[in-house]
């Protein structure tokens, strides 16, 4: 490649959710299985970003008078 090298293009700075660290969702075995020999699982999403994986908008409050 001649000329100017390129720089490497910069992504924006994704909003991860800090409390799930943007693994918003699990599944948990519960011990018992089906009767066609599965595993019964629960999924459960992050309280904080409800399953999304992303933080919510940051909400600013008004201060003083």
């Amino acid at each position: 490649m001649k000329g100017k090298p390129m720089m490497p293009q910069h992504a924006p700075a994704a909003r991860i959710c800090r409390d799930c660290d943007g693994f918003a969702a699990v599944v948990i075995t519960t011990g018992s299985c089906h009767t066609d020999g599965t595993r019964v699982t629960l999924t459960v999403g992050c309280p904080a970003c409800h399953g999304t994986g992303n933080a919510p908008a940051a909400r600013f409050a008004r201060v003083g008078r």
